[in-house]
């Protein structure tokens, strides 16, 4: 019998203008090296645009946001893996210990590819600052009393105050009320106010939308999100009730953190995190005083908003949250 003749060897796949041989020689910039590592792309997939054939980390987010496109429209090579993206790795868990598979629930499955998008899709910025509420929180507690004592069954929590502060922030900067259009050529600016915010459930993370907050008082806005947060936990919600938002506000206040980064939730362009408030000494030009102080995260779409629209925008919230009086004035 013949020997077996030894396999041929593949030819070398010819690069096309604007790429690199291998990653690991890539021309790139330390931050965009990380962001790739980040996304799992090989750089030498990526077409270099920048000076000297370096890659940029607008060439780098192009990469990605092509390969998520050919996802959608169906065009994936076999195995379903991304072309240019490291496949997830196959481990075997079972080897090192005892393990347990829990299938994730609808809205996880739902959530996770929406949230996997808006990350991969959208350049994000986040900013960070903290404002003073101890006057708020004197105010919210009195109110709280009085509705008590007047029998109006209600709670008023600072979510509520949080939101007014966010509709005045939209009224003020018209820009975070919009969205892009689908090929990103057109800014579409809405004319009303609804504001999502994030309820997390033993389901998972859902995001009910509460309409016109501009036109709604404190009282009947407790009313409202006491309601449709209930109604999100027992999985009642409709998909009526998590459409036309404009702004989304995510608050782990109840649970914990100092800061996080929150995801902006397409097509919105800005989404505000907030985290638990703390006593801390405040300068007041005299001497350190003790404050409760409120940390703010906002993420934004950097395609629409740049930094100091950014922090315009945020330091609004934080000087209405200081005096909510600034609403009437």
């Amino acid at each position: 019998a013949s020997k077996p003749q030894p396999a041929a060897t593949p030819a070398p796949v010819a690069q096309s203008d604007g790429f690199v041989a291998n990653s690991a020689y890539a021309h790139a910039t330390p931050s965009v090296r990380r962001l790739a590592r980040e996304f799992g792309v090989d750089l030498s997939k990526v077409a270099a645009t920048g000076p000297k054939n370096r890659i940029l980390r607008e060439d780098l987010q192009n990469y990605v946001k092509n390969a998520v496109k050919q996802v959608a429209s169906g065009n994936v090579a076999a195995g379903g893996a991304l072309p240019g993206l490291l496949p997830w790795p196959k481990v075997d868990f079972s080897k090192f210990g005892e393990v347990e598979e829990l299938p994730l629930t609808k809205i996880q499955k739902v959530s996770g590819a929406n949230l996997h998008r808006n990350w991969v899709m959208i350049p994000h910025v986040t900013e960070f600052d903290e404002t003073d509420i101890t006057e708020l929180e004197s105010f919210r507690k009195q109110q709280n009393v009085e509705a008590e004592k007047r029998k109006l069954d209600v709670k008023i929590t600072p979510l509520v105050f949080i939101m007014k502060a966010v509709a005045s922030a939209l009224q003020a900067y018209p820009r975070f009320n919009s969205s892009l259009s689908e090929d990103a050529q057109t800014l579409i600016v809405k004319k009303y106010i609804n504001i999502g915010v994030a309820v997390d459930t033993p389901n998972g993370l859902v995001v009910p939308v509460f309409k016109d907050v501009d036109k709604k008082g404190v009282l009947e806005l407790s009313r409202e999100l006491a309601a449709v947060s209930k109604k999100a936990r027992e999985g009642k919600l409709t998909g009526a009730d998590m459409q036309g938002g404009c702004f989304t506000i995510s608050s782990l206040g109840g649970i914990g953190t100092t800061a996080f980064t929150p995801i902006v939730n397409a097509p919105e362009v800005g989404i505000l995190g907030v985290s638990r408030s703390s006593m801390k000494p405040v300068w007041n030009g005299k001497e350190f005083t003790p404050r409760l102080m409120l940390p703010l995260s906002l993420s934004f779409d950097h395609r629409v908003i740049d930094g100091a629209d950014g922090a315009r925008f945020l330091t609004h919230i934080a000087t209405v949250l200081s005096d909510m009086r600034r609403l009437v004035m």
